[in-house]
C-alpha cells in the first residue's frame, strides 16, 4: 500500500468525494464506485469546494484527481434528484451543465498549482472531459475515453467541444465526439490526448505531483498559461507576453 492509499482508506466511505493530503499534494478521489464514480449535485458541491479549499491553502503545490474502484468516472447520473427540472418535466440538462460543469471546468483550469488526473478506468461523457481538463493525464492500460453524449442526443461540455481539437486535431476529435467510439488509454497517449500509461496510475501520477511540488509553482502555472493560449496569438503578441 502507497502512503496516499493509506491516507485515502481513513477517509470516510460513504462521502461523495475522498479528500487526503500527502505532505504538499491533496488527492481527491471521485467515491461512488458503484455507479463508476458517475456525478450527482452533492458530488459537484463536495469536488468544487475541495478544489477551491486546495487552491487558497498555501501548503498545497499539486493536486491529483482520481476515482473509486474500477472507473474514473462515467459522466452525470441521470437518475440523480439534481437533473429534474423544475415543473417536473424532462430533465434539465442545460441547468445543470451550467449550475455544475461549467464553473468546475473553469475551476479546475484555473487552478494555482498543477492538477494530474489519475485515470483508474473508464472516462466517459463529463468524466473524460474533466480528466482532459487537467494539466497531465496518467491512465491505466486497462481505461478508455469515451465522448458518449452523441448516443443520447446531447453535445460534450465540461469543455470537451473546447479540448478536444485543441488536443487532438480536427478530424480525430469530430470522430470521438460524433461516433462517441471507445479510445483506450494506448491510442489516446499515441494521439498526444494524455501524458502517459501506467500499470499503476495513481502511484505515476503521485510521483509526478512530487516532481512538479518541489518546483516553482508559479513558473509551472505561467508556463501552463503561455501553453495555451499560444494558439490564440501571433509570435510577436506571444513574445511579448513572453
Amino acid at each position: 500500500m502507497t502512503p496516499a492509499q493509506g491516507a485515502l482508506d481513513a477517509q470516510p466511505s460513504t462521502a461523495p468525494l475522498l479528500v487526503a493530503s500527502q505532505g504538499a499534494i491533496r488527492v481527491l478521489t471521485l467515491n461512488r464506485p458503484s455507479s463508476l464514480n458517475s456525478f450527482t449535485g452533492a458530488m459537484h458541491r463536495h469536488l468544487l469546494q475541495a478544489l477551491n479549499d486546495a487552491a487558497q491553502d498555501t501548503q498545497v503545490r499539486a493536486v491529483v484527481l482520481t476515482g473509486a474502484g474500477r472507473g474514473f468516472c462515467a459522466g452525470q447520473d441521470l437518475s440523480d434528484p439534481d437533473m429534474a427540472s423544475p415543473d417536473g418535466g424532462a430533465p434539465d440538462v442545460a441547468a445543470v451543465v451550467e449550475r455544475h460543469y461549467k464553473p468546475l471546468a473553469l475551476r479546475v483550469r484555473s487552478m494555482p498549482v498543477p492538477v494530474i488526473a489519475a485515470v483508474n478506468g473508464v472516462a466517459a461523457g463529463a468524466g473524460a472531459n474533466l480528466a482532459l481538463c487537467c494539466d497531465f493525464v496518467v491512465a491505466a492500460k486497462s481505461a478508455s475515453f469515451i465522448q458518449a453524449f452523441s448516443k443520447i442526443g446531447l453535445v460534450p461540455d465540461c469543455g470537451g467541444t473546447w479540448l478536444l481539437p485543441r488536443l487532438v486535431g480536427r478530424a480525430r476529435a469530430m470522430g470521438l465526439a460524433m461516433t462517441g467510439d471507445k479510445l483506450p488509454a494506448a491510442q489516446a497517449k499515441e494521439w498526444g490526448m494524455i501524458w502517459e500509461v501506467s500499470d499503476e496510475p495513481l502511484a505515476d501520477a503521485m510521483a509526478m505531483a512530487e516532481r512538479l511540488a518541489a518546483m516553482p509553482t508559479k513558473a509551472l502555472v505561467a508556463t501552463r498559461q503561455l501553453m495555451r493560449n499560444a494558439m490564440q496569438r501571433g509570435l510577436e503578441a506571444h513574445l511579448n507576453v513572453e
